[in-house]
Parts: structure tokens; sequence; C-alpha cells
């Protein structure tokens, strides 16, 4: 039984940092590329960055580039969403994502597999 669980959310002020983990079971983590992405209140589902098998090879949402960093740890199944100088327009629900493409990362949610169940991210003014 495949399951993502995000942890490490909570509400934080403006200019604050808080890192989101990812942990993954039921699967062979390290043969799927994963990703993050969040979703506001009213909005769709949009993405915030993607890590491939190795870790090697990492992508960014221009509006999160500079400020957050993805990484993973495929000896603890784990991916990590290191967010630095957050902003109110990071409030979301973030959620990691499992993507089994055997080619390519992808950067859109209609192209992932499994899905976690979210966790909560507040950032006040």
């Amino acid at each position: 039984q495949v399951q993502l669980v995000e942890s490490g959310g909570g509400s934080v002020q403006a200019g604050g940092s808080l890192r989101l983990s990812c942990a993954a079971s039921g699967y062979t983590f390290s043969n799927y590329h994963m990703g993050w992405f969040r979703q506001a209140p009213g909005k769709e589902r949009e993405f915030v960055a993607a890590i491939s098998r190795s870790g090697v090879l990492d992508y960014y949402s221009n509006s999160v580039k500079g400020r957050f960093t993805i990484s993973r740890d495929n000896a603890k199944n784990t991916m990590y969403l290191q967010m630095n100088s957050l902003r109110p327009d990071d409030t979301a629900v973030y959620y990691c994502g499992a993507d089994g493409t055997e080619f390519g990362v992808h950067l859109s949610p209609m192209d992932y597999d499994y899905w976690g169940q979210g966790t909560q991210v507040t950032v006040s003014s």
C-alpha cells in the first residue's frame, strides 16, 4: 500500500522558515521522481518544486526559486522542502507527489501517480 505522509507545516511570520518532509512507503522510492505542489483556497493545485529519482536534477517555480530548496534521501525514503524567506502568498496546503514516468521530470500534477494528504503552511504578515 503506497503512502506519502507530509509533515512540518505550521504557522510562521513573513520572512520565517519551515522545512517540510514527505515520508514514502509501499513502493520503491528511488524509482520515482518526486514533487511538491500547493493549493490555496479557491485556486488550482500548482507546481512548487520537483526532483529527479537520483536527486541530481531539480526544478522550481519562478515564485519560489531562490527561496525554496528541494532534496531527497533515498536511503530514508524521504523528500524535503526547505522554505526560507516565506511570504504571505506562500500560504497553502502543500502536497507531495510521486511520478513514476520513465523519462523526464513532470511539472504538472496530472502526471503524478501518488499523493500525500497535505500539510498546511500559513504565513502571516
